[in-house]
C-alpha cells in the first residue's frame, strides 16, 4: 500500500518516491504526497519528474538507479499529475510534459516500475482546499453547537465550499450568525492538529456526533483524528475523523463569507461559503 505522506505532513510540496506498477496512463508510487479524491475533496495535481541518479536520496528511500537497470537517461523526463484516486491503493494518472511545459504528443511512455521520481505538489491548488476544508470543520463544529444541526456532507473546491447540515430552515439571521462566528473562530488564530488513534478506542471514548467515526467504512481501523484548539487546554473546539489536508492554524484561512442556503430535501439545508478573495478578486481556480 502507498505510503500517504499528506497523512503525517499537510505542507508537504515535494517528495521522492519509487514508481512500483504502471497500468494504461496511471502509476502507482511506493509513497506520496498527491492528495487523492475523498471525504468532499478534490484530488491534488502537480508534476512527477524522473529524479537524476546523482540527485537520488542515499538514505534508502530511493535506489541509487532504477531497478530495471536504466543508467538514468530518462532523468528530467516530466509528466503531468492530472487525477489522483485511491481504491486498492493510490493511482496518479500522468499526462506527458515537453521541455517548455506544454503537453508532449505521441510520447505516452510511463516511467517503468523502479524508477525513481520526484513529485511536486501544485501548491496554490493543494493550499486552497486545505484553507476551505479546515473552514468546513469549524462551520461543522458552529452548527453542531449552536444549532445542534450535525453534518449530512460536503463538497470543497479550491474557489467555493458548501455543507449540508440537518436543519430546517437558516433565515437571513442564522446566515449573519453563522458566518460572524466562523470569522471569530478564524481570528483566534486556533492550533489545528491531527494524530492517529485506533477506531475502537474512538469509538468507546470520542463524541461520535462531532468525529462522525460511523460515516466511515468499517475497514478503517486506524483513524486519523483532526483537532482545532479549544478556549482552553482542556478540550478542543473540534475533533474530527478526517484523512484530508488542514491548514496548521485558523488564521491562514483567512475571512470566510456565507453566500446563501438551499433547501436540500425535507430537513435539510445547504450553506454555501468562500474565502473573501474568492468572493472579491475573481480569481476562480477549476475545480
Amino acid at each position: 500500500m502507498t505510503d500517504q505522506l499528506y497523512l503525517v505532513d499537510d505542507a508537504r510540496r515535494r517528495f521522492e518516491a519509487t514508481v512500483e506498477r504502471t497500468l494504461d496512463d496511471r502509476v502507482v508510487l511506493d509513497r506520496t504526497a498527491f492528495y487523492p479524491t475523498g471525504g468532499g475533496q478534490p484530488h491534488d495535481t502537480g508534476v512527477l519528474t524522473v529524479a537524476p541518479a546523482d540527485d537520488r536520496d542515499t538514505d534508502g528511500d530511493l535506489p541509487d538507479a532504477a531497478a530495471d537497470g536504466s543508467d538514468g537517461t530518462d532523468a528530467g523526463r516530466r509528466w503531468r499529475v492530472v487525477d489522483v484516486a485511491k481504491s486498492d491503493t493510490i493511482y496518479h494518472t500522468l499526462e506527458p510534459v515537453a521541455d517548455d511545459g506544454t503537453a508532449a504528443e505521441g510520447d505516452a511512455a510511463l516511467p517503468a516500475p523502479g524508477t525513481a521520481v520526484v513529485g511536486e505538489v501544485d501548491w496554490d491548488r493543494r493550499h486552497a482546499h486545505a484553507r476551505y476544508h479546515t473552514a468546513q470543520h469549524l462551520l461543522s463544529a458552529l452548527l453542531l453547537t449552536e444549532f445542534d444541526a450535525l453534518t449530512t456532507g460536503n463538497q470543497l473546491y479550491a474557489d467555493h465550499a458548501h455543507l449540508d447540515a440537518a436543519y430546517d430552515r437558516f433565515d437571513a439571521d442564522d446566515l449573519a450568525r453563522i458566518e460572524s462566528g466562523l470569522n471569530d473562530l478564524v481570528d483566534d488564530a486556533r492550533p489545528v492538529t491531527s494524530y492517529t488513534m485506533d477506531r475502537a478506542a474512538a469509538e468507546a471514548t470520542l463524541d461520535t456526533d462531532r468525529t462522525r467515526i460511523d460515516l466511515l467504512p468499517e475497514s478503517i481501523t486506524e483513524l486519523r483524528i483532526v483537532e482545532v484548539g479549544g478556549a482552553d487546554a482542556e478540550e478542543p473546539y473540534d475533533r474530527t475523523a478526517c484523512a484530508g489536508t488542514h491548514v496548521s492554524n485558523t488564521a491562514e484561512i483567512g475571512e470566510v463569507v456565507v453566500t446563501g442556503r438551499e433547501t436540500k430535501g425535507s430537513d435539510e439545508e445547504r450553506v454555501n461559503f468562500v474565502l473573501a478573495n474568492h468572493a472579491t478578486d475573481g480569481d476562480a481556480t477549476i475545480d
